[in-house]
């Protein structure tokens, strides 16, 4: 296809980073940022921007002595109710067996309880526990912190726009081709 037009060569529909998104490298300094071509591609600000948000969010949490999957499991409980670790893991995406070391940190922490399911007394019902709601809602000021440290330079409207978008890609690729495990 010809790109080279009577005015010059087409402008490309993806508009250049500046500042920080034009400064970052992938494979040396910010003194030698990678090419325009390659900073303007939206799966590389994706994935830099996931890189961000995810030192974000695990530092915050860190610091309260939590992962990632200790808030989401304890999230899961708490707008779903009281499930098998089978369950969970199917809810929140961590797999079986590290849904196991999960439970066991947060039990041990006194945040979570299991008891036999009275159903099936081969299996466990996971509970959050009231110190375990307690632990969530730091968690949530936390998470909520970082949120809002990531989206800074955005309006609300903006960040309203993003969260849709990104939503909608992830529903799409997820359909397309779910995620293993």
């Amino acid at each position: 296809m010809d790109t080279q037009g009577a005015k010059g060569p087409t402008p490309s529909r993806t508009p250049t980073p500046t500042g920080a998104a034009a400064a970052v490298s992938d494979d040396g300094p910010a003194d030698h940022p990678a090419p325009a071509r390659v900073r303007a591609l939206p799966s590389r600000l994706l994935a830099m921007n996931a890189m961000y948000a995810d030192r974000l969010v695990g530092d915050g949490l860190a610091a309260e002595g939590a992962r990632k999957w200790h808030f989401v499991v304890l999230v899961a409980l708490a707008e779903a109710g009281p499930a098998s670790q089978s369950t969970l893991s199917r809810r929140t995406g961590v797999y079986r067996s590290d849904m196991v070391a999960v439970v066991n940190d947060l039990a041990d922490r006194g945040f979570v309880e299991r008891t036999p399911d009275p159903d099936d007394r081969r299996r466990n019902v996971v509970t959050v526990t009231s110190e375990g709601r307690g632990y969530l809602r730091r968690l949530d000021a936390i998470v909520d912190a970082a949120q809002e440290e990531l989206l800074a330079p955005l309006s609300a409207a903006e960040r309203g726009t993003l969260t849709e978008l990104l939503a909608r890609l992830l529903d799409h690729h997820a359909k397309v081709a779910p995620p293993a495990g």
